[in-house]
């Protein structure tokens, strides 16, 4: 099963304390868009397609939507081979100037036993996505609880001026 949702609003209300200066822009609207389904192989190439097509139909620039794929390919390819989860779940969310993407499964992270940089690892096909996250995104982190992993990564967006 696959549920994908998409909302966008404004904010209804502005605070009292603050005033807007005459012809100040609004802020920008929030976009968000979700889709969960089981942690298998096939989530990752769904769940990349899912963010990209969200992403160009919000009109975010190309290079915003190649380092999203590259974001999402890695986080959910981290919970479908080691978190244990039955599902994942991708939250996409686009405030103008900010991609924030979020990745959630269910399970519970294994602790690798053996480190992770050794010579002999040099060759190794795997071992590197987060290093790559961390170079496409401004910033990342990971939540661990008793009920999963939620990995919050934000893209910068380049104004459209840029």
């Amino acid at each position: 099963m696959v549920l994908t949702v998409e909302a966008s609003s404004r904010p209804a209300v502005r605070p009292a304390v603050r005033s807007r200066r005459r012809g100040a822009t609004p802020p920008p609207p929030v976009t968000i868009a979700a889709s969960s389904m089981p942690a298998t192989e096939r989530a990752v190439p769904a769940m990349r397609r899912f963010a990209r097509h969200t992403a160009l139909r919000w009109s975010v620039p190309r290079t915003t939507v190649d380092a999203l794929e590259l974001v999402v390919t890695e986080l959910v390819s981290n919970a479908v081979l080691h978190s244990g989860s039955p599902d994942v779940t991708v939250l996409v969310t686009y405030r103008g100037r900010e991609l924030t993407v979020e990745v959630k499964d269910s399970g519970r992270w294994r602790v690798r036993q053996t480190p992770r940089r050794v010579p002999e690892d040099a060759g190794a096909a795997f071992g590197r996505g987060l290093d790559l996250v961390a170079h496409a995104t401004s910033g990342w982190l990971a939540f661990l609880s008793a009920t999963g992993t939620t990995v919050v990564a934000t893209l910068s967006v380049p104004s459209a001026r840029a």
